[in-house]
């Protein structure tokens, strides 16, 4: 029998093989990526409707085909029913049940779990994807990119709004919020999409439901009447987190939104009052004022963003208030009523006084929970944390159970999607009898906000904590031409030296480009180079990158270009 190229999307009569991912003699399932076409539009596998074996390969890759051409020459076993049967609705009732055995089993597609199966894949293990929702996990969908593509909309918008900083002239210029949200749901769709592709022309199978273990070595997945029983050498659970939950009276009223519900607002809205003045918060905060929204941040804390330097702390909060933003820290939330107009009002406890704010929306940003619910690990041997809280899991991500791995905010350690990626290779590594491990010391963390925050390694206030013999080394943002330029001169830049090792063993920033910065801090800094190395590089003109090479003057002569 010949397999045949059918038909092509849209218009096209031709395509080109960018990749075969099958060679004579395999044994061919239905549903099966056999080449990956390349096209203008895009990528895409070719997949097998029989259930057979590969012959004769007839085609090569780069080779350009069209409609009708000859591809496989193939014995077929089974072939996908052209019509449905006649017992329609006795095979709806009953789903498809299907039992397979793989090397590896990822539960979750998110950063980590794709992650984890495209490094696997390259390794050449055997793997198995299974995903209830998108491609992506929170980060692609409902978290990271999304916040990050409406903060880019916001900081443009904010800009526009002060294009006479830059000797422009805006005029007429309107907020739509629907558009604001289409945008970011474009870029949401090319990348998922981009994952999808990338996992078929990898050879990863991936099943849509959810999973649930049987016992330590079975993992069962649902989806709909459909059911795979799934017996795998390794599994790893990379099932994330989800929004925390709050029973603050008031808390199901219409005009309350978390992370997910705020990324798919499409409506304008004047006012809202965020509880939470962490990570999540803040990025809100800034997103919202940059679009002219009136903001009023709620932190019980007697600080925003605890988790970076006092000093840090103290500039983001400064720049907020010019803003605009209402800060209220030691404020404890109490409930949430509603006004006669339909208006939010938050009643929070401060000094010793009741008071309240009102607003058009209340935006609840109180961080995220591993998301265990449903795996049925009861099932198993895998151990929780002492606190119950995330799967445990020791220096190589293994649980108590030996063949079971788990990754990301599954384990309640670092909420953030670059460690779960890494943690994933790190595990798959450590199956294939390598060290994978990770160094949580030197993990780079972002916050964008406006200016951006980042930080890697030992913070000052920690520093100071352990009885570090420190230096502490500062430059501000305002003496760069190129933040300058660029009308963001706001923030500085701070490393932190260990006087007995002699060596950089921290550095945060806030400031303009602080996320992209914080990658070359952190090679520096795990890379352990020197004082003198980094004095005597060149760092290019006029660019933010330049502070670093200022502030490392600043740990011996001096910086140059500024002097308190």
């Amino acid at each position: 029998m010949i397999i045949k190229l059918e038909q092509l999307t849209g218009h096209d009569k031709k395509t080109k093989i960018g990749k075969l991912n099958v060679a004579e003699g395999d044994q061919i399932e239905v549903g099966q990526a056999l080449l990956q076409m390349e096209s203008k539009k895009g990528n895409s596998p070719l997949l097998s409707k029989y259930k057979c074996r590969i012959d004769k390969v007839l085609v090569e890759e780069g080779q350009e085909i069209e409609i009708g051409e000859s591809l496989f020459e193939v014995t077929s076993e089974e072939s996908v029913p052209a019509k449905p049967k006649l017992d329609y609705f006795g095979g709806l009732l009953q789903g498809k049940k299907e039992e397979l055995a793989t090397e590896l089993l990822i539960i979750g597609a998110g950063p980590g779990g794709y992650v984890a199966a495209l490094y696997a894949a390259k390794k050449g293990i055997q793997t198995v994807l299974v995903e209830k929702d998108a491609m992506g996990g929170t980060c692609l969908n409902v978290g990271c990119i999304p916040t990050k593509a409406l903060i880019k909309s916001s900081e443009v918008f904010h800009q526009m709004m002060h294009a006479d900083d830059f000797g422009l002239a805006v005029k007429e210029l309107e907020l739509d919020m629907a558009k604001v949200i289409d945008k970011k749901d474009e870029i949401r769709g090319t990348l998922v999409s981009g994952i999808e592709y990338l996992l078929s022309k990898n050879n990863i199978r991936v099943i849509k439901g959810t999973a649930s273990f049987v016992n330590d070595s079975q993992v069962l997945v649902k989806n709909g009447k459909d059911e795979y029983t799934i017996d795998a050498q390794n599994t790893l659970i990379a099932t994330g987190s989800k929004i925390s939950e709050t029973h603050l009276p008031g808390i199901d009223h219409d005009f309350v939104m978390n992370s997910t519900s705020a990324l798919a607002h499409r409506e304008n809205i004047s006012s809202v009052t965020i509880i939470g003045g962490g990570v999540i918060g803040m990025e809100f905060a800034f997103l919202y004022s940059n679009f002219g929204i009136q903001v009023d941040v709620l932190e019980f804390c007697d600080r925003l963003l605890t988790i970076v330097d006092k000093d840090i702390s103290e500039e983001i909060s400064n720049i907020a208030v010019e803003r605009g933003i209402g800060i209220h820290t030691g404020a404890k939330v109490t409930r949430i009523e509603k006004d006669q107009t339909g208006r939010a009002i938050v009643i929070y406890e401060k000094d010793g006084a009741e008071k309240y704010i009102t607003s058009e929306k209340v935006l609840v940003a109180i961080g995220r929970m591993p998301n265990i619910e449903g795996l049925n690990i009861e099932n198993t041997g895998i151990k929780l944390n002492d606190n119950g809280k995330g799967i445990a899991v020791d220096e190589h991500l293994k649980t108590s159970v030996e063949h079971i791995y788990a990754i990301g905010d599954v384990t309640n350690r670092i909420q953030l999607a670059h460690v779960a990626s890494h943690e994933g290779i790190a595990a798959v590594d450590h199956m294939l009898g390598m060290d994978g491990y990770v160094d949580y010391d030197l993990v780079p963390n972002v916050i964008f906000t406006s200016p951006e925050i980042a930080a890697v390694g030992l913070g000052e206030d920690q520093a100071k904590l352990m009885g570090k013999n420190i230096q502490v080394s500062k430059f501000p943002f305002q003496a760069n031409g190129k933040a300058l330029t660029m009308r963001e001169a706001r923030g500085f830049i701070k490393l932190i030296k260990d006087l007995d090792s002699g060596k950089l063993v921290g550095a945060s920033l806030i400031g303009p480009e602080a996320s992209a910065l914080i990658s070359t801090l952190t090679v520096m800094i795990n890379s352990s180079v020197s004082e003198s190395e980094i004095a005597h590089t060149i760092f290019a003109h006029p660019t933010t990158g330049e502070v670093i090479h200022e502030a490392v003057l600043g740990l011996s002569i001096g910086a140059l270009h500024f002097d308190e």
